[in-house]
């Protein structure tokens, strides 16, 4: 089958969920024998769409891909000007301006939605990821009903979602392929149901290997207890509410509990002796830092799957996740790999409870891999997918009759 992906970045070096998600699905169906393309930006920044990467294309890791040049980097006050109107204002904005709104959340391809239109012909099917983007926006409304499409939302609560111009773009596709049952609840409550849709997840590798001695060497953790986030520095993913919780817990107990960071710093924090910052590094060293955490923390207040959650339990880390996103805490309660928490004093209980209990880490973490061995293994994953692949092939034609 042919089968060309759509998305705003797409790299090995691209840290964001959504992109690596549609990384891992592409590289997944190549390997099951798809001829697989991606259409793409050549960004790697999210926050200026500047053009870092050449445009054409380049094969990567048996994937076709196909990177178009970024006509205008975002520039942030106008972007937040207009982005403040339209989806934190008081009143809804005319479609026109929800238009110009579009194109300054970026990034901004117009070469690509002409392209698309052009493999219509030679393509089965186009498959769309993340709803918010103008690669998604303008690519889906340009090929729906020229050829079968398949839309990962990767929604979750927000007010973007409530931007009228999206009214269109969620009923164009012939397909939703959604990543738990909370983001199918949250879009089809919002846009109503399609004749082919899945509740999926994510696959994930149960077969990771790490070396967690190696980390805690270079980082000088000895054998302190430590919490480990994965994601953004960025007040979005709670990683700023997570810093202030943990200085907190640390003025309020005496512990030697240190907390390890990874990831991009999007937004800056001050120094503390106790919080190790690595930036992004390698999936070697990210493996390595799992091994190696007492505690997995997901703080994020947005996410529509979190496959860091995932990757931490295939270790049998126990998570304490932020109870407030719905998501997350329906993950952790599904797997029982983990503790919630909504505040301060439920994280600091939460905390106080797994680092006490060392018999309910090991059984929460074992729960956790356990949980992602039966659901998420891409052996078993693959064929669930092109199952959904061939629901929205008939989609289409039943659509198109």
């Amino acid at each position: 089958m042919r089968i060309l992906f759509v998305v705003q970045r797409y790299g090995e070096q691209i840290a964001g969920g959504s992109e690596q998600c549609c990384r891992l699905f592409a590289e997944n169906l190549a390997d099951a024998g798809h001829h697989v393309e991606v259409a793409t930006s050549c960004a790697i920044n999210y926050t200026n769409w500047e053009n870092e990467f050449p445009p054409g294309q380049e094969h990567l890791n048996g994937v076709l891909v196909n990177r178009f040049l970024v006509s205008q980097p975002r520039q942030a006050d106008k972007f937040s000007r207009i982005d403040s109107s339209v989806v934190w204002g008081e009143y809804s904005v005319p479609l026109a301006s929800q238009e110009v709104w579009v194109n300054e959340m970026g990034p901004r391809t117009p070469e690509l939605p002409d392209w698309l239109v052009t493999r219509s012909a030679d393509i089965d099917i186009f498959i769309f990821f993340t709803y918010l983007y103008y690669p998604t926006i303008r690519g889906l409304l340009a090929v729906s009903g020229l050829a079968p499409t398949l839309f990962h939302p990767t929604a979750h609560e927000e007010p973007h979602l409530t931007v009228p111009i999206f009214d269109k773009v969620f009923r164009s596709p012939d397909g939703y392929g959604f990543l738990t049952v909370e983001e199918a609840e949250l879009v089809n409550t919002r846009f109503g149901h399609l004749p082919a849709e899945e509740v999926l997840g994510i696959g994930a590798k149960t077969d990771r290997e790490g070396i967690g001695r190696r980390f805690r060497e270079k980082h000088k953790l000895e054998d302190k207890p430590f919490l480990l986030y994965l994601g953004r520095i960025d007040p979005g993913k709670g990683s700023l509410e997570a810093f202030e919780y943990f200085t907190t817990y640390k003025k309020r107990n005496e512990t030697d509990l240190k907390f390890v960071i990874v990831g991009d710093e999007v937004s800056d924090l001050p120094d503390h002796p106790d919080i190790i910052r690595t930036g992004f590094i390698s999936e070697e060293a990210k493996n390595d830092a799992i091994d190696a955490c007492t505690i997995f923390l997901q703080p994020s207040y947005y996410e529509s799957f979190s496959m860091a959650l995932s990757e931490a339990w295939v270790y049998s880390k126990p998570a304490l996740v932020q109870g407030r996103c719905k998501v997350l805490a329906g993950q952790t309660r599904r797997a029982n790999g983990g503790l919630s928490y909504c505040g301060f004093a439920e994280f600091e209980a939460g905390l106080d409870l797994l680092l006490e209990d060392s018999l309910l880490r090991e059984e929460l973490g074992s729960n956790g891999r356990s949980y992602v061995q039966t659901n998420y293994q891409w052996d078993e994953f693959i064929p669930r997918y092109e199952n959904l692949i061939e629901q929205t092939l008939e989609a289409f034609s039943e659509r198109s009759r």
